[in-house]
């Protein structure tokens, strides 16, 4: 699929490869376009770091040392990083006010709900014992 404007590309989630890697970034340089990636990676991510640096590297792009002097993975690491990626905590991006408005329109929706619940039964109850009187 092939986006227009895409100009940056965040990677919240270290890619398990390189060829993932290359994936997820070439969605900002279609067509001769020029773009940025950001990739963000944990302590956790360290051993998938080199082969992405080095794909980086033979683009032109800088690399700091200490990524290039990091350890290289053997094969069978990089086959079970591939087959089971890290797993992460959840991260929200919604700002905290945006989620306490959520939480109370829901709660007074609820409420209504149920109070309407309850005006209903009322309703019914009260024609059910005039039905049964008369």
């Amino acid at each position: 699929i092939d986006f227009k404007g895409v100009n940056m590309v965040i990677n919240y989630d270290l890619p398990t490869s390189a060829v993932e890697y290359i994936h997820r970034i070439g969605r900002t340089g279609r067509a001769g376009h020029t773009g940025k990636a950001v990739t963000f990676f944990t302590e956790d991510d360290k051993p998938l770091l080199r082969s992405i640096a080095n794909v980086i590297q033979r683009a032109g792009c800088p690399v700091p040392d200490y990524i290039k002097h990091l350890p290289r993975l053997q094969s069978k690491q990089k086959k079970k990083f591939i087959k089971k990626p890290l797993t992460r905590e959840s991260i929200c991006t919604t700002p905290e006010c945006f989620l306490k408005k959520t939480k109370r329109k829901t709660k007074t929706s609820k409420e209504n709900i149920k109070e309407k619940k309850k005006v209903q039964e009322d309703k019914t109850g009260s024609k059910s014992q005039s039905v049964s009187k008369s």
